[in-house]
């Protein structure tokens, strides 16, 4: 069997946000089209590589904590590939028995995806859109796995940072709370720039131009503000809503202090009351 780094470059010639993603975390699901559009993002914000993996440092910490508060199901909404110690990885590495349902709309990240999860029979990864929380819910794999009865994950690490306001991002919010039982988590990040000095968002406007460009998809900026009305009528995690990386951070683990990256991005994990 053709492994996925043998795959002849003719299979993929269109470049896809997941796989993008994980040549930036370092991973080997990706092809040639798609390091050459990371390279040429790169070349917008030289240090978007730092910015994915502050994103999965602090989604991974975010895990950790889930896990230690007893919760044994997850939620991963746009999750791109389920590669480089991603939430299954974290989550059984503390519980074995933890429950993991992967959702990304693009056809060709959930196929890799199921490939790669193969023998994994409590992790799941469903092609469906996490803007609409109905296809998450109604899918067979996600009512096998997932019981809405008990405390759930529910981890935005990748969702809304491609919601508009027209779609309302913190409607969005408010359905998967209102879907959650008491105890449950949501886990948000998301792309700011507000603390950035003025090169900086440049060249974060350059970045997100060049998504649009090159992969077809819009990213949204938003600030702090913005962000922290997202979680009213859920408890907030000490220590509330952060910079990714000052939410819980591991001693020695976090990204250069001197990188543009560290204050683009903010997290926060709170509670269903």
């Amino acid at each position: 069997m053709t492994t996925f780094a043998e795959r002849p470059a003719a299979v993929v010639d269109v470049a896809n946000i997941a796989r993008i993603y994980d040549y930036y975390l370092g991973g080997l699901y990706n092809f040639a089209v798609d390091r050459e559009k990371a390279e040429r993002i790169r070349t917008m914000l030289p240090s978007v590589d730092l910015l994915a993996r502050a994103n999965r440092d602090w989604l991974r910490r975010s895990v950790r904590f889930l896990i230690a508060q007893g919760v044994d199901q997850f939620i991963d909404l746009a999750s791109g590939l389920p590669t480089m110690n991603n939430t299954h990885e974290v989550a059984h590495a503390r519980n074995p028995q933890a429950r993991v349902v992967y959702v990304d709309c693009e056809p060709s990240a959930v196929r890799h995806g199921e490939e790669i999860l193969a023998g994994e029979p409590l992790v799941a990864m469903i092609e469906a859109d996490g803007r609409d929380p109905e296809q998450v819910w109604s899918h067979p794999s996600t009512r096998e796995l997932i019981d809405l009865s008990r405390p759930v994950g529910i981890l935005m690490g990748g969702l809304l940072v491609f919601v508009d306001d027209a779609q309302d991002p913190a409607a969005l919010v408010t359905s998967y709370r209102e879907a959650c039982a008491p105890g449950s988590y949501l886990s948000i990040s998301h792309l700011s720039d507000d603390l950035a000095d003025e090169d900086t968002r440049v060249q974060v406007g350059r970045m997100t131009d060049a998504y649009l460009a090159g992969v077809g998809q819009q990213l949204y900026v938003r600030d702090r503000k913005v962000i922290a009305s997202w979680f009213e009528g859920m408890e907030l995690v000490e220590p509330g809503l952060t910079l990714m990386a000052d939410w819980r951070p591991d001693p020695g683990l976090d990204v250069d202090a001197q990188t543009a990256s560290r204050v683009l991005g903010y997290g926060a994990t709170a509670r269903v009351l």
